[in-house]
């Protein structure tokens, strides 16, 4: 059964050429074909499109008419068919990532250059919040794919884990004294503690362990930034509960000192999420296939 968008294409081709045989050669169909499916078109529409002549065809007053409008949209249907391959191809095209600052920092930078690299004219465009606030936006449809802090219970993402992360205390000069033997959750707490804003997903994971320990924390500061906790353990202004992957520089260089404890936290993970209900654009996908593939050595080549 020919379509009616099939009959449109016949008939524009027969206007562009003033010839049912011109028409049928660049329709690859035979010409007895072509005149078939105009005169089903001017049966359907109760109307002459072309008047015929020995010399060929030509359009009818309403032809012409016709005409103007579906030239306009069969080139229109071609433009997206054309985008759509663009977007397959990733020769075009925007890639909305929601992140937080510091995994955009410590995290992604290397991903979205090589990224870039490999598809120059894929768009980025970043979207800064806490885990809970991407996380909110992603199932809005604000943006494509979120970079978070694991773990996450929402039954409506596809959650995938890169890699394994893990929370520690770390001082300054002044409390170096404490690095002689580890020391027990009990005895960190009695310190002058620098944790990260409550609504941040890291710092709610260490809360919720030290909770099932029995132990209730209470810092001395309270930061929305995981650069100041570094800067505010630096200047000796407490014990800092940092990310150990996130601290190397400080750490390596001897600025900040790794408090030991008895009992390490439970390491925990970052990864990427996405709706179950909604496909990966190509450009989603591929972005995802280079986290997942470990192309880059992140973090001084571990």
């Amino acid at each position: 059964m020919v379509s009616k968008l099939d009959l449109y294409k016949v008939f524009c081709k027969v206007g562009k050429s003033e010839s049912f045989s011109k028409a049928a050669k660049g329709l690859y169909m035979t010409q007895p074909a072509v005149s078939q499916a105009i005169m089903q078109l001017e049966r359907e529409l109760d109307t002459r499109l072309f008047n015929r002549t020995p010399k060929g065809v030509t359009l009818t007053n309403e032809g012409s008419l016709l005409f103007e409008y579906v030239n306009s949209a069969i080139n229109l249907i071609d433009a997206g068919e054309e985008k759509i391959l663009e977007f397959k191809n990733l020769t075009t095209g925007e890639l909305t990532i929601g992140v937080g600052d510091t995994i955009s920092r410590y995290f992604l930078l290397p991903y979205l250059e090589a990224f870039h690299n490999k598809y120059p004219n894929i768009k980025f465009k970043i979207v800064n919040g806490t885990t809970i606030e991407i996380c909110s936006i992603l199932k809005s449809g604000e943006v494509d794919i979120a970079i978070c802090n694991f773990p996450l219970d929402d039954p409506s993402l596809e959650l995938r884990p890169c890699i394994d992360i893990h929370d520690i205390f770390v001082c300054g000069e002044k409390y170096k004294h404490l690095l002689s033997s580890p020391l027990s959750l009990e005895e960190i707490i009695k310190l002058p503690l620098i944790l990260l804003e409550p609504k941040s997903n890291s710092r709610k994971y260490v809360e919720n362990y030290m909770i099932s320990k029995g132990i209730k924390i209470s810092p001395e500061f309270e930061l929305g930034s995981f650069d100041l906790l570094l800067e505010f353990a630096k200047i000796n202004l407490g014990i800092a509960c940092v990310t150990r992957e996130f601290s190397q520089e400080y750490l390596n260089k001897g600025i900040l000192y790794e408090v030991k404890i008895k009992e390490e936290i439970p390491k925990r993970s970052i990864g990427v999420c996405f709706l179950k209900s909604v496909p990966l654009s190509p450009a989603s996908t591929k972005f995802v296939e280079i986290i997942e593939n470990k192309q880059l050595k992140v973090f001084g080549g571990n």
